[in-house]
Protein backbone atom coordinates (compact mmCIF):
# COMPACT_ATOMS: atom_id res chain seq x y z
CA UNK A 1 0.00 0.00 0.00
CA UNK A 2 2.69 2.12 0.66
CA UNK A 3 3.81 2.04 -2.98
CA UNK A 4 0.05 3.22 -4.22
CA UNK A 5 0.13 5.84 -1.19
CA UNK A 6 3.40 7.33 -3.11
CA UNK A 7 1.62 7.62 -6.66
CA UNK A 8 -1.41 9.35 -4.74
CA UNK A 9 0.93 11.96 -2.68
CA UNK A 10 2.87 12.64 -6.26
CA UNK A 11 -0.83 13.22 -8.08
CA UNK A 12 -1.57 15.35 -5.15
CA UNK A 13 1.58 17.23 -5.59
CA UNK A 14 1.15 17.71 -9.05
CA UNK A 15 -2.85 19.10 -9.02
CA UNK A 16 -1.40 21.81 -6.41
CA UNK A 17 1.14 23.06 -8.69
CA UNK A 18 -1.20 23.08 -11.43
CA UNK A 19 -3.77 24.26 -9.21
CA UNK A 20 -1.81 27.29 -7.82
CA UNK A 21 -0.36 27.58 -11.32
CA UNK A 22 -4.05 28.27 -12.40
CA UNK A 23 -4.73 30.77 -9.91
CA UNK A 24 -2.66 33.04 -12.12
CA UNK A 25 -5.35 32.74 -14.97
CA UNK A 26 -7.86 34.53 -12.82
CA UNK A 27 -5.67 37.43 -12.67
CA UNK A 28 -4.82 37.14 -16.70
CA UNK A 29 -8.76 36.92 -17.66
CA UNK A 30 -9.50 39.93 -14.61
CA UNK A 31 -6.80 42.14 -16.15
CA UNK A 32 -7.74 40.69 -20.19
CA UNK A 33 -11.22 41.76 -19.35
CA UNK A 34 -10.68 45.26 -17.48
CA UNK A 35 -8.60 46.25 -20.05
CA UNK A 36 -10.69 44.96 -23.19
CA UNK A 37 -13.97 47.16 -21.29
CA UNK A 38 -11.65 50.28 -21.60
CA UNK A 39 -10.70 49.83 -24.55
CA UNK A 40 -14.35 49.75 -25.64
CA UNK A 41 -15.98 51.81 -23.83
CA UNK A 42 -13.47 54.01 -23.61
CA UNK A 43 -11.59 53.96 -26.90
CA UNK A 44 -14.36 52.79 -28.84
CA UNK A 45 -12.22 49.65 -30.18
CA UNK A 46 -11.99 46.27 -29.45
CA UNK A 47 -11.55 42.98 -30.91
CA UNK A 48 -13.13 39.55 -30.96
CA UNK A 49 -9.64 37.73 -30.04
CA UNK A 50 -10.13 39.88 -26.61
CA UNK A 51 -13.29 38.14 -25.91
CA UNK A 52 -12.05 34.69 -27.17
CA UNK A 53 -9.31 34.65 -24.97
CA UNK A 54 -11.47 35.91 -21.76
CA UNK A 55 -13.22 32.95 -22.79
CA UNK A 56 -10.07 30.55 -23.46
CA UNK A 57 -9.15 31.56 -19.98
CA UNK A 58 -12.06 31.03 -18.27
CA UNK A 59 -12.15 27.31 -19.80
CA UNK A 60 -8.44 27.06 -18.14
CA UNK A 61 -9.39 28.18 -15.07
CA UNK A 62 -12.73 25.60 -15.03
CA UNK A 63 -11.10 22.77 -16.09
CA UNK A 64 -7.49 22.71 -15.53
CA UNK A 65 -8.17 23.44 -11.38
CA UNK A 66 -11.11 20.67 -11.16
CA UNK A 67 -8.45 18.09 -9.85
CA UNK A 68 -7.21 20.46 -7.65
CA UNK A 69 -10.50 21.34 -6.48
CA UNK A 70 -11.15 17.38 -5.68
CA UNK A 71 -8.12 17.41 -4.19
CA UNK A 72 -9.28 19.89 -1.63
CA UNK A 73 -12.60 18.20 -1.24
CA UNK A 74 -14.20 21.32 -2.99
CA UNK A 75 -16.81 19.91 -5.10
CA UNK A 76 -20.76 19.93 -4.67
CA UNK A 77 -22.35 17.73 -2.32
CA UNK A 78 -25.11 16.94 -0.15
CA UNK A 79 -23.57 17.68 2.89
CA UNK A 80 -26.31 17.67 4.89
CA UNK A 81 -26.95 13.63 4.46
CA UNK A 82 -23.22 13.40 3.60
CA UNK A 83 -22.18 14.69 6.57
CA UNK A 84 -24.14 12.41 8.78
CA UNK A 85 -22.53 9.73 8.02
CA UNK A 86 -19.92 8.08 10.00
CA UNK A 87 -15.96 8.47 8.13
CA UNK A 88 -16.14 4.82 6.84
CA UNK A 89 -19.54 5.31 5.00
CA UNK A 90 -18.31 8.42 4.00
CA UNK A 91 -15.44 6.68 2.34
CA UNK A 92 -17.35 4.31 0.76
CA UNK A 93 -19.50 6.33 -0.81
CA UNK A 94 -16.66 8.13 -2.18
CA UNK A 95 -14.88 5.26 -3.33
CA UNK A 96 -17.70 3.69 -5.14
CA UNK A 97 -18.81 7.39 -6.50
CA UNK A 98 -15.54 7.97 -7.79
CA UNK A 99 -15.12 5.02 -9.53
CA UNK A 100 -18.88 4.28 -10.87
CA UNK A 101 -19.58 8.17 -12.06
CA UNK A 102 -16.28 10.38 -11.81
CA UNK A 103 -13.88 8.14 -13.49
CA UNK A 104 -16.18 6.89 -16.33
CA UNK A 105 -17.11 10.32 -17.55
CA UNK A 106 -13.30 11.47 -17.29
CA UNK A 107 -12.82 8.31 -19.50
CA UNK A 108 -15.62 9.51 -21.73
CA UNK A 109 -14.55 12.94 -22.11
CA UNK A 110 -10.84 12.27 -22.38
CA UNK A 111 -11.83 9.87 -25.36
CA UNK A 112 -14.80 12.14 -27.13
CA UNK A 113 -12.25 15.33 -26.58
CA UNK A 114 -8.50 14.30 -27.88
CA UNK A 115 -9.82 13.74 -31.83
CA UNK A 116 -11.74 17.13 -31.69
CA UNK A 117 -8.28 18.68 -30.46
CA UNK A 118 -6.38 16.47 -33.33
CA UNK A 119 -8.63 17.67 -36.09
CA UNK A 120 -7.93 21.30 -34.86
CA UNK A 121 -4.23 21.21 -34.20
CA UNK A 122 -4.14 19.74 -37.87
CA UNK A 123 -6.32 21.73 -39.69
CA UNK A 124 -5.08 24.76 -38.09
CA UNK A 125 -8.80 25.37 -37.40
CA UNK A 126 -9.41 29.29 -36.46
CA UNK A 127 -12.39 31.04 -34.55
CA UNK A 128 -15.18 31.83 -37.55
CA UNK A 129 -15.30 35.46 -36.02
CA UNK A 130 -13.00 38.43 -37.50
CA UNK A 131 -9.84 38.74 -35.55
CA UNK A 132 -10.65 35.30 -33.90
CA UNK A 133 -8.08 33.24 -32.37
CA UNK A 134 -6.96 29.76 -33.13
CA UNK A 135 -9.05 27.18 -31.58
CA UNK A 136 -6.48 24.36 -31.02
CA UNK A 137 -5.26 25.38 -27.32
CA UNK A 138 -8.57 25.61 -26.46
CA UNK A 139 -9.90 21.95 -27.61
CA UNK A 140 -6.58 20.59 -26.03
CA UNK A 141 -8.01 21.99 -22.16
CA UNK A 142 -10.50 19.64 -22.31
CA UNK A 143 -8.84 16.30 -22.70
CA UNK A 144 -5.87 17.70 -20.40
CA UNK A 145 -8.45 18.85 -17.97
CA UNK A 146 -10.51 15.69 -17.27
CA UNK A 147 -6.61 14.02 -17.04
CA UNK A 148 -6.16 15.71 -14.15
CA UNK A 149 -9.57 15.15 -12.81
CA UNK A 150 -9.14 11.40 -13.61
CA UNK A 151 -5.62 11.76 -12.09
CA UNK A 152 -6.70 13.21 -9.15
CA UNK A 153 -9.60 10.61 -8.79
CA UNK A 154 -7.50 7.72 -9.10
CA UNK A 155 -5.72 9.60 -6.12
CA UNK A 156 -9.02 9.73 -3.96
CA UNK A 157 -9.90 6.45 -4.54
CA UNK A 158 -6.03 5.05 -3.34
CA UNK A 159 -6.63 7.43 -0.08
CA UNK A 160 -9.99 6.17 0.64
CA UNK A 161 -8.38 2.71 0.38
CA UNK A 162 -6.02 2.87 2.55
CA UNK A 163 -8.28 4.96 4.88
CA UNK A 164 -10.84 1.62 5.06
CA UNK A 165 -7.58 -0.65 5.52
CA UNK A 166 -6.98 1.59 8.70
CA UNK A 167 -3.70 2.58 6.99
CA UNK A 168 -4.42 6.35 6.51
CA UNK A 169 -6.81 9.50 7.38
CA UNK A 170 -9.16 10.94 5.26
CA UNK A 171 -7.75 14.34 3.75
CA UNK A 172 -9.97 16.04 5.81
CA UNK A 173 -8.96 14.54 9.03
CA UNK A 174 -5.91 16.16 8.26
CA UNK A 175 -4.95 19.60 9.49
CA UNK A 176 -5.56 21.62 6.54
CA UNK A 177 -2.11 24.01 5.23
CA UNK A 178 -2.77 27.79 5.03
CA UNK A 179 -2.44 29.26 1.40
Amino acid sequence: MKFWIAIAKAIDAANEFIGRAVLWLVGAATLISALNALARYGLGRSSNAWLEIQWYLFGAIILLAAGYTLKHNGHVRIDVIYGRWSARTQAWIDLIGTMLFLLPLCGLMVWLGWPGFVDSFLSGEMSPDAGGLIRWPVRLIIPLGFTLLAMQGVAEIIKRIAFLRDEGKLPHEQPQEEV
